[in-house]
């Protein structure tokens, strides 16, 4: 055992070396290497036969594919070679040596940073590509893809997992409310729809009813959002009436009704779009039209649990009379920090609020140091805007831009106060080839990836941060 070397009949130690030969090629390794990949995993089990140095262990497999499963074994990452195969050669490899999970583990991106984000992928159902509506899962980066009246899933190395068939022929609104349960809403037809995604089956379905008014019949969902113990949807009548249904999320039995309005102006239409905010309890919606003069809209926020309206804006009609005029074409909110972006609709400009210190004028307006990085498009690009992860997506056109917080030193009740011009600069995370694939229709964040939808544009676009981000591709 002097050499190192693992001979027959001694015992083994963590640190001596051992000898594979893989497919006609030499390995050398240690027995820590090889154990690493799990008591039950194929190598494991040969490190711990006895084995005659002379004769090394031979298996029938593929040497170069080998040598990054070894390489992911000694790194917990994956070497550059490894783009030299597809994701689904690498799998199925690690899957006869039993050491899949660490394989997808190094596969995971890193954490997403949108400055150096590039798109890494496109995910394309094999049919209907042409996506209606997309979630993702936010702490495992995996994807569920409305396409048509069809769920597409992928994991969270974005395989394919399975693709069900729904009794919807388009499906325009979707949310992971379990991990293996969608709820699925459509602009054609009425209802809110449950689907266990792993078994393909209808669970349930919820309507919004009124056996006090006729009306209430039929309604449509524009925006679903979920809490831990509830689902909330947004839904709309033929006659524009709507509401927030307040859903349990355990039964799909409508438990309350928040918001009811109208629908015959600005201010009482339909929220498009819906945000649960855990710290708060509060439910953030808005809703946002376009026509022959321009943007108009409202920004809503209500307790979830007396189902009052806390804090409302309109757009325009509010705010600093240098900004009238000036509505937002889309708004979101971060949950993390308890802050709200705009973008504006003529100026292009980011406006933020704090949630904590909201009035009649809360906007400040995000401001670059570099002039040369300044917005000049113009009120004629179509705008989204995304926050995730402390960080603010602003999509325009097909050109996407990030806003991200500047670090400084100060106390805690200095950044809880901290809401300035200064507080975030802006980087252009997009190339020519990006800017011609389309315009940016809908942005959503899931474990470290972003992900994108362009109009007209089959697939969704996967962006992560550049650190190995490219190694393996996704068929």
């Amino acid at each position: 055992m002097e050499d190192g070397y693992l001979y027959f009949g001694a015992g083994p130690r963590p640190h001596d070396r051992i000898k594979l030969n893989v497919g006609g090629k030499l390995f050398e390794t240690t027995l820590s290497t090889i154990r690493s990949g799990g008591p039950d995993s194929l190598l494991h089990a040969l490190s711990a036969r006895p084995i005659d140095d002379s004769n090394p262990v031979f298996i029938d497999r593929d040497p170069e594919i080998f040598s990054v499963l070894l390489s992911v074994l000694r790194t917990n990452r994956l070497p550059s070679t490894a783009r030299r195969f597809s994701k689904q050669e690498l799998i199925d490899e690690a899957l006869y040596y039993g050491i899949e999970s660490r394989l997808k583990a190094a596969m995971l991106p890193p954490p997403l940073s949108g400055i150096d984000a590039s798109m890494v992928a496109t995910i394309r159902p094999a049919s209907d590509g042409l996506p209606s509506a997309f979630t993702a899962g936010a702490g495992d980066g995996s994807l569920w893809i409305a396409h048509g009246g069809q769920i597409s899933a992928y994991d969270s190395n974005l395989a394919h997992a399975g693709t069900i068939r729904t009794h919807i022929d388009n499906i325009t609104s979707i949310r992971r409310v379990w991990p293996d349960v969608a709820a699925v809403g459509s602009d054609a037809a009425a209802g809110l729809h449950i689907y266990d995604i792993s078994g393909g089956r209808h669970v349930a379905s919820t309507h919004w009813t009124d056996p006090s008014d006729p009306r209430i019949y039929k309604a449509l969902v524009s925006a679903i959002a979920d809490s831990p113990n509830s689902v909330y949807a947004s839904f709309s009548c033929r006659h524009k009436e709507n509401c927030i249904l307040v859903i349990d999320k355990s039964t799909f039995q409508v438990v309350s009704e928040i918001g009811r309005q109208l629908g015959s102006s600005m201010k009482t239409m339909v929220p498009g779009k819906l945000t649960y905010m855990p710290s708060s309890s509060l439910i953030f919606g808005s809703a946002v039209t376009s026509g022959a003069f321009g943007y108009s809209g409202y920004i809503r926020l209500w307790d979830s649990r007396s189902g009052e309206v806390v804090w409302e804006t309109t757009e325009p009609g509010s705010g600093r009379s240098s900004r009238f005029g000036d509505s937002f074409a889309d708004v979101d909110v971060d949950v993390d920090e308890s802050t709200m972006f705009k973008v504006c609709s003529n100026s292009g400009d980011v406006g933020m609020a704090d949630l904590r210190k909201l009035g009649e004028d809360p906007w400040v307006y995000l401001r670059d140091n570099n002039p040369s990085m300044g917005h000049t498009g113009g009120g004629e690009s179509n705008s989204v805007i995304h926050c995730y992860r402390k960080q603010v997506f602003v999509g325009r056109d097909g050109g996407l831009e990030v806003w991200s917080q500047v670090e400084e030193k100060e106390t805690g009740e200095e950044r809880e106060n901290r809401v300035c011009e200064g507080s975030y600069r802006r980087n252009y995370v997009d190339k020519l080839d990006n800017l011609e694939r389309g315009t940016v229709m809908r942005m959503e964040g899931g474990g470290d990836r972003l992900f994108i939808s362009r109009e007209n544009v089959e697939g969704i676009e996967v962006w992560e941060s550049s650190n190995f981000s490219g190694s393996v591709s996704v068929l």
